[in-house]
């Protein structure tokens, strides 16, 4: 019987995303309206307008929410993105 080794398939920047993960926060204010910032998620972070709608509602009721997850290089223009529309966010 032939013993098959698996060779490991992700390189170093694969591994490294994996290990750094990094959460895009967006926190509320009393400026944006909800329309904006859904319209924004789904523009900026492609998400569909039910996930954007959720995570407008939890930002709301909770103060903030994390609204996406990957590594620092992938999150920062996001963060960007949304602070040019006056949506705070962090990358924490």
């Amino acid at each position: 019987m032939e013993t098959i080794i698996a060779e490991p398939e992700a390189d170093i920047s694969e591994l490294t995303e994996i290990l750094d993960k990094k959460h895009l926060v967006v926190f509320n204010d009393d400026v944006n309206t909800f329309d904006h910032v859904i319209d924004n998620f789904c523009k900026i972070l492609n998400h569909q307008p039910e996930q954007a709608h959720q995570c407008a509602m939890i930002i709301h009721n909770n103060g903030k929410c994390s609204v996406k997850v990957g590594g620092f290089d992938k999150l920062k223009p996001m963060c960007e993105a949304l602070l040019e529309q006056q949506i705070s966010a962090e990358i924490h």
